[in-house]
């Protein structure tokens, strides 16, 4: 359900043209950060619960720490991104077409993936010579930072001081500047005269500003729950959620309150039931020549 929601986002960006539009542009960059981040996790996950424990070397859990990872990062640049766009759509609307050009969504889009992968590569790479000789079995639902540490012999203070360093730019910067310009909108919004005109106005960022409330909630609660024994628990169905849930709620939340999304399903799925009976007519036509 999550790769099909969050793939008919992205075909629909692709197949209708009225949808070629830098909103839409990052909406499709968002579903493909939620599918990696689900599929990075999810498949194993499950096979782990259908065998009762899956075995995995160690540079496969780095590994999957290092996807995780990146896709997290990714999403929180791509949601910083949508929410400058909802900032110049409202904030500087003359301006805006002339901004937000091709080259700057390209660009900010390209920078966001490029600086998610180094973050986690500055972070994964002095893992890889970490030694591990303590429990080998992970009580967990896939390979996180704070149980693969307790599986290491060495002292990881000097990884959890990187982690909280990286953190900065990667999750607690990106939402400063969300709440900025939501800040700006929210009174920018407010200064428009008419009643319709404020609704059309919030009606364009309120499904982006309800998947940044449900990332960062689960996201912060993640981190902010203690990892010690009594609360591995907690962090386990916080850590489900947002890999799981979440990439799942995405395509729904912008699905169910965008009029422009809705009509291009109707669209999109004409077009697919009249190729369908067009080839079953020619499938029809060619049997009865035969």
């Amino acid at each position: 359900m999550t790769v099909g929601g969050n793939m008919l986002i992205i075909a629909l960006f692709l197949q209708m043209q009225h949808l070629h539009t830098p909103m839409y542009y990052f909406l499709s960059h968002l579903s493909l950060t939620d599918i990696c981040l689900s599929t990075s996790v999810v498949p194993n996950m499950l096979c782990t619960l259908l065998g009762d424990g899956e075995a995995m070397p160690i540079s496969g859990c780095v590994t999957q720490l290092f996807a995780a990872g990146s896709f997290t990062a990714a999403e929180c640049f791509i949601l910083t991104i949508m929410s400058y766009d909802r900032y110049l759509a409202i904030c500087n609307p003359l301006n805006y077409i002339t901004i937000m050009a091709h080259y700057l969504r390209v660009g900010l889009v390209t920078l966001a993936w490029f600086l998610s992968l180094l973050f986690c590569l500055i972070m994964i790479i002095p893992m890889y010579h970490l030694n591990f000789c303590g429990c080998n079995i992970m009580d967990y639902i896939y390979c996180d930072f704070a149980p693969l540490m307790e599986m290491s012999c060495e002292s990881a203070s000097i990884l959890e001081i990187m982690s909280t360093v990286i953190a900065i730019p990667t999750c607690l910067l990106p939402l400063v500047f969300i709440i900025f310009t939501y800040s700006s909108i929210f009174f920018s919004i407010l200064r428009i005269s008419t009643s319709s005109g404020r609704q059309k106005a919030f009606s364009t960022c309120s499904s982006h500003l309800l998947v940044v409330c449900t990332f960062y909630m689960i996201l912060i609660a993640k981190y902010m729950v203690p990892t010690r024994r009594q609360s591995m628990n907690i962090n386990k169905v916080v850590s489900l959620l947002y890999t799981a849930v979440t990439p799942l709620l995405n395509p729904i939340i912008y699905s169910l309150r965008n009029k422009e999304i809705r009509t291009a399903v109707r669209k999109l799925n004409s077009i697919w039931i009249s190729r369908d009976l067009i080839l079953l007519f020619l499938i029809k036509e060619s049997f009865l020549k035969l």
